[in-house]
């Protein structure tokens, strides 16, 4: 008699922890990603700002589940899904639209970011989502100050040293700080004509104020901070963007790079599914994360919308290794005949984000702190859940070193080219 068979679409966060909470059950596990690494998708803007290498914050998903025997990892994209038959459809360089049959599905395929309606601000204003994404921003901050370097006078181009980030939520908050603190504290000493004090770092915020998520005190104590790395905060919405720069409301700012971190969009999952879904795109689940309908297909992580206590939860690494474990360990009881989990629930262990070298802000239920102490906790957890002890090793030491010294992990302007 042959094995039921559990497919996993995506190999982050919840894909991730959905197939190692599968590693005993007597199923055949087979896990699909177009990329061949797990992500470690909270850091990844200091990849973007040069503190840390691409394979600082990355694992081969095969390295990880190497020990897992009833697991197959395969290298593909999902691009269809038939309900009724049970398969979804991959492509790789080889072969397309190949049909995979599943039993039991898990649907972990992430979000990406959204412009609201703007898609022809990407090609102006990169996201950060991705190993390429962190690279492509890496080499526009840092041709910006090749550039300005090159020019007799780099102030008769303002906008060549003026650094846009849309969003004052974590991401756009980290990346920039971390802007902030590349430029007065690491590069000011490699330019000869280039004055730090020419470049701007702009953080547009359309919510009111920076990190709506957190308590009120800890959203002032991150614009205290930002502020005193030299952080512009410009209240607005961005209407206008093109090679010149953005338009906030009616004023004009010349940028030559301008970064992308006001929403997500989960894609199309609600799509093949057929189900409903939230404005982001995030399909509505139940409480044991299954598609109405279809108790065989689990949807979680930032592909999932899930109300708890009147709010939905939040798209975060957290609720992704959580919601990972539930649903690998359900398919295990009912491949086992056993009965059915209660209800997810969440338990929050808290939010936190950096601003600049040293500082963070942290909440935790009452607990809420700004600090030298909330980055060292901060610092201990992001290590903590890395993938593999190597990765831990390597980040620890070099935030250490980049602490005490300055010096950061990858400063390389690298240009992918097509070979002829």
């Amino acid at each position: 008699m042959s094995r039921p068979r559990v497919v996993i679409v995506g190999g982050g966060f919840g894909g991730l922890s959905a197939a190692r909470s599968l590693r005993s059950a007597p199923a055949e596990v087979l896990l699909i990603d177009r990329c061949n690494h797990h992500l470690f998708q909270p850091l990844l803007y200091q990849v973007a700002t040069s503190v840390l290498t691409p394979a600082q914050i990355a694992s081969p998903i095969r390295n990880i589940l190497r020990k897992q025997k009833n697991t197959l990892v395969l290298l593909g994209e999902v691009t269809a899904m038939d309900t009724g038959a049970r398969s979804v459809f991959a492509s790789n360089v080889d072969r397309e639209h190949v049909s995979i049959r599943y039993d039991y599905l898990v649907l972990a395929t992430g979000a990406h970011h959204s412009y609201t309606g703007h898609e022809s601000f990407e090609q102006f204003a990169p996201g950060l989502k991705t190993l390429a994404d962190a690279v492509q921003i890496r080499n526009r901050i840092l041709q910006a100050f090749e550039r300005a370097e090159a020019q007799e006078n780099p102030a008769d181009d303002p906008g060549l040293l003026t650094f846009v980030l849309v969003g004052a939520g974590p991401t756009g908050v980290e990346m920039a700080g971390a802007i902030a603190v590349l430029i007065r504290q690491t590069l000011r000493a490699e330019y000869r004509r280039v004055d730090p004090a020419l470049a701007r770092v702009v953080l547009v915020e359309g919510g009111g104020r920076v990190l709506p998520s957190f308590s009120e005190p800890l959203s002032a104590a991150a614009t205290r901070r930002l502020e005193s790395l030299g952080v512009e905060i410009q209240p607005g919405h961005v209407d206008r963007l093109d090679e010149k720069g953005a338009w906030i409301g009616d004023e004009h700012v010349p940028s030559k790079t301008v970064i992308w971190a006001a929403g997500v969009n989960a894609g199309l999952v609600g799509k093949w599914l057929g189900t409903a879904t939230d404005r982001s795109g995030r399909v509505r689940i139940d409480g044991l994360l299954r598609v109405p309908d279809h108790p065989e297909i689990f949807v979680i992580g930032d592909a999932a919308a899930l109300d708890q206590d009147g709010h939905t939860l939040p798209g975060v690494a957290q609720v992704a290794l959580q919601q990972g474990r539930y649903a690998g360990r359900s398919i295990a009881r009912a491949i086992a005949g056993q009965p059915t989990l209660p209800p997810f629930r969440y338990f929050d262990k808290g939010s936190m984000a950096v601003v600049g070298k040293g500082f963070a802000v942290l909440e935790a239920g009452k607990v809420r702190i700004s600090g030298i102490l909330a980055w060292f906790a901060w610092a201990a957890i992001h290590i903590h859940f890395l993938a593999q002890s190597g990765l831990r090793i390597a980040v620890f030491l070099q935030w250490m070193w980049t602490y005490f010294t300055g010096q950061r992990g990858s400063r390389l302007i690298v240009n992918h080219r097509s070979t002829k």
